[in-house]
Order: structure tokens, then C-alpha cells, then sequence
């Protein structure tokens, strides 16, 4: 384990070499927490407004996406009518 100074994460060391030993199961299980809850500490929570905005971005990129899906989709049978021909 190495601390990293600026801000005290707990990481890995990032040569193999240096390691004296190997962690066991537990110290492996343990410090992977300790990522996980470093990483954790930096999630920054949007605010409401920021919410709503990216909340109708998503959704107005479904809704686009979406309308070139059907219109692939009508083109394509048109195309496949024309092509194969339908018997009247």
C-alpha cells in the first residue's frame, strides 16, 4: 500500500518489484474498500437544476434517436416492398 500525499488516497503500489510480500485474501479485500470509499468521497451529487437539465437531455436524445430508428424502419419496408414486390 502507498499513501498518496496530496489528498491521503490509499493506493496500490505501482511496482511489483518493490513489494516485500504479497497481501493475503483479507488485506486485498480490505484495500479495495478502501478504494472504493476513496473514490466515493469524490462523487460530486448534481444539484436540481443541474438534475432537470441533463435529465431533458437524455431524453430528448432518446426521443431523436428514437425517430431516426422509425424512420430507418419505414424506409427499409419501402424499400423491401419495392424490391420484392408485394402481389395485388
Amino acid at each position: 500500500m502507498v499513501q498518496d500525499e496530496p489528498n491521503g488516497e490509499v493506493v496500490a503500489a505501482s511496482s511489483g518489484a518493490t513489494r516485500e510480500k504479497k497481501l493475503n485474501f483479507f488485506q486485498r479485500i480490505a484495500l479495495f474498500i478502501r478504494q472504493v470509499v476513496a473514490e466515493l468521497r469524490k462523487v460530486v451529487t448534481p444539484t436540481r437544476q443541474e438534475l432537470v437539465k441533463f435529465t431533458l437531455v437524455v431524453l430528448g436524445f432518446v426521443v431523436v434517436v428514437m425517430a431516426i430508428v422509425y424512420g430507418l424502419d419505414l424506409l427499409f419496408t419501402w424499400v423491401v416492398d419495392v424490391v420484392f414486390g408485394v402481389p395485388s
